[in-house]
């Protein structure tokens, strides 16, 4: 018999309200809440909080608070990776982003879905899809990338733009539903 855990990172629905998966939660949101009210000047507190609440991603990962996320652990980065203010990482499956890749503000990344029915939503069951983000990939403020979709390396994602599908590399892509609006120089 598989844990909820178990179940919710390899994909199935699973119970979000799980002891366990509530105690991660809580465990992370008491970190995100020190990071964020943490003072702007103290870089040192801010790189620790970061290692404990975020612990797979590389050199040079940087946040501006305030930076939210479900549980941290999911969300694994390559170096030189930044989040600028107001991001939203709902890591409920993997986040794996590669290296040098930018957030504009106000950048949000899910991976949970809940069921199109109205009855099995009733059940609080959940499920997610990973989503993966290549290297020197940028994303525009405001953009919004939906559960299992892959960014290609060297793409960028126009400002406010929702992601449902895959976008492949080296793109500009934008708009609602995000779609490719011009190829970009190999660079």
């Amino acid at each position: 018999m598989l844990t909820e855990k178990q179940k919710m990172l390899s994909g199935q629905w699973y119970n979000p309200l799980d002891k366990q998966l509530s105690a991660e939660r809580l465990a992370a949101r008491k970190l995100q809440q020190q990071f964020n009210h943490s003072a702007p000047d103290d870089e040192a507190q801010r790189r620790q909080l970061l290692k404990l609440w975020l612990p797979n991603t590389g050199k040079h990962f940087y946040a501006e608070p305030p930076f939210y996320c479900d549980y941290g652990y999911n969300i694994s980065t390559g170096n030189k990776v930044f989040f600028n203010f107001n991001c939203v990482v709902l890591d409920v499956a993997p986040v794996n982003i590669g290296n040098n890749v930018f957030f504009g503000p106000a950048v949000q990344i899910y991976t949970v879905n809940h069921p199109l029915e109205a009855a099995k939503r009733r059940t609080l069951l959940e499920q997610a899809k990973p989503v993966t983000i290549g290297d020197d990939v940028w994303i525009g403020g405001g953009a919004i990338i939906l559960p299992g979709v892959t960014i290609g390396n060297g793409s960028v994602i126009a400002a406010g733009s929702v992601v449902i599908k895959d976008v492949p590399s080296g793109v500009l892509a934008g708009g609602n539903p995000c779609k490719v609006l011009k190829v970009l120089a190999a660079g």
